[in-house]
């Protein structure tokens, strides 16, 4: 099961920031269809945000045809985005890019620089496979 953390300073808002762990932890593998999200008084609790902040990032994930709630049992996982490759085949991927992020972190790059610099090679490559 998912366990839910929030970033004061990541800039979205908590139901954003839970929408967005749902779906990473969906292409990631790490959630697949059947599986349960945390109940809305366990994440109420655990993050001490309003229910509702909750139930809106369900309600957006329901929408979006990634999961379903069951009223009196929970929110399950219908649908995933991994395109069917499992945690463990990201693995190899994983340790590649680790090691990378130990070579910028010994160049002298701070999170938000290792960020920007990920992003801008991420956007410069999309490109150059769209022309």
């Amino acid at each position: 099961m998912i366990e839910f953390t929030l970033d004061a300073r990541s800039g979205l808002s908590p139901y954003q920031q839970l929408v967005q762990q749902v779906r990473h932890a969906l292409r990631l593998g790490l959630l697949t269809r059947g599986d349960q999200l945390p109940k809305v008084k366990d994440v109420v609790a655990s993050l001490a945000i309003n229910p509702n902040t909750v139930l809106k990032a369900y309600r957006e994930l329901e929408h979006d045809g990634l999961v379903s709630a069951r009223p009196g049992v929970g929110t399950f996982v219908t649908a995933t985005l991994n395109g069917g490759a499992s945690f463990a085949a990201l693995g190899p991927l994983r340790q590649d890019l680790r090691r990378w992020l130990t070579k910028a972190r010994k160049a002298g790059l701070d999170e938000e620089s290792i960020e920007a610099l990920l992003m801008s090679t991420f956007r410069d490559s999309a490109r150059e496979e769209i022309a």
